[in-house]
């Protein structure tokens, strides 16, 4: 089961239920977030390079892509996890490659008891905040550029209930 919603121009809520328990799923999406995000140019922050996602556990941590490419190492961080509360709620700032310094949206993941395993809900914020000729809206007005991103976050929560359903 998976569910996208658009909510009021502002953010985008997205569920999926997953046959595990709260704190397996919290594993999951954290500590194996570069085995169930997507990849390629329009999920990940380097594009074509091939790189490893990766959570840095803990209020202050990052979410970041690391490129170990030899002749130019490098790390884009996405953004600054601002809750962490296994298993139950994540919180992080969202920056998107072509977003200037001081730009920043939010994504809160909670994990929910649910009667066949656990409700993984994702919320995604704060787009209020970019201006509405901003590169990350891709020329779009706001309902279809809230629409997009829901459909491009249930994209990766099936991901995620495929990577927890094959473990």
């Amino acid at each position: 089961m998976s569910e996208t919603t658009p909510l009021s121009g502002d953010r985008v809520k997205v569920t999926v239920v997953v046959q595990v328990e709260p704190a397996v799923a919290f594993e999951v999406f954290t500590e194996e977030v570069d085995l169930w995000w997507r990849r390629g140019p329009k999920y990940r922050f380097g594009g074509r390079s091939p790189g490893v996602l990766e959570f840095e556990p803990g209020a202050g941590g990052r979410l970041f892509e690391r490129f170990d490419d030899p002749e130019s190492p490098r790390v884009f961080e996405v953004g600054r996890i601002t809750a962490w509360e296994p298993p139950a709620r994540l919180v992080f700032e969202w920056r998107g490659p072509n977003f200037k310094p001081g730009e920043r949206t939010e994504v809160e993941v909670r994990f929910e008891p649910y009667p066949t395993g656990t409700r993984v809900i994702l919320e995604h914020r704060g787009f209020r905040a970019l201006r509405p000729d901003h590169p990350v809206r891709h020329g779009l007005e706001s309902a279809a550029f809230i629409r997009m991103m829901g459909l491009w976050w249930g994209e990766l929560m099936s991901t995620l209930r495929e990577r927890i359903a094959s473990r």
